[in-house]
């Protein structure tokens, strides 16, 4: 965990790490632990990827065996899409008021970054909320909706990053997931790796080589 993270618990009752950037202004990370996971999981590869980023991570709302999650799913790993659905505004207030409590901060301007299921909560962020990110970095999603995605006029950048060999997904996951994006005007790069449903160093690598190639006004 960085030095420099501290844990915040808001005044209705939500807990998140933060860490405050260094240098200009830009855009802040968000980054969305999987299940059975915290708020600390997803710091290590935000600090290499975006060393000097405001980084927010909350704690998922829900309590699971081993840790928390950011939604209810049901026995076959999909979402309760209710549940999903009603805990993405207060995890938009979250955000906007934890940015507004950065110096260094962009208001209204964000990277979201998930895992499993944060990075299933990060594309609905997407898909509901385009006007608030500047680009996504999605790690092992599954569709957070079953109906069509609402039309969004964002040309955002998003990175979709599949295991080939990872046995909680299905062949169809992440192609969903990048045509609902597309639908909406993303420019999604989607890449299968050679891996399990655990983020490993070839995610790193995909995900620091997709950022150095991205236009300069983009985070």
């Amino acid at each position: 965990m960085p030095t420099s993270t501290s844990l915040v618990t808001s005044d209705d009752g939500h807990t998140f790490a933060c860490v405050d950037g260094s240098g200009a202004p830009g855009p802040t990370w968000v980054l969305l632990h999987g299940s059975d996971g915290s708020e600390l999981d997803l710091l290590p590869l935000a600090e290499r990827l975006a060393p000097s980023a405001t980084k927010i991570a909350p704690r998922g709302t829900v309590r699971t065996t081993g840790g928390w999650a950011h939604f209810r799913r049901r026995a076959d790993l999909y979402p309760v899409e209710e549940d999903l659905t009603a805990r993405i505004e207060p995890l938009m207030s979250l955000v906007t008021a934890a940015q507004a409590g950065s110096h260094t901060a962009v208001p209204g301007r964000a990277v979201v970054m998930g895992f499993s299921n944060g990075a299933i909560m990060a594309a609905a962020l997407l898909e509901r909320h385009p006007e608030r990110f500047a680009a996504g970095i999605l790690l092992r999603p599954r569709a957070p909706f079953r109906a069509d995605p609402a039309p969004a006029a964002s040309s955002m950048p998003v990175l979709l990053l599949e295991g080939r060999d990872d046995a909680r997904r299905t062949r169809d996951d992440g192609l969903i997931v990048a045509d609902r994006l597309r639908s909406g005007g993303a420019a999604v790069t989607h890449l299968v790796l050679p891996v399990t449903h655990r983020v490993t160093r070839s995610d790193e690598r995909a995900a620091s080589d997709w950022l150095s190639e991205l236009p300069a006004d983009a985070p």
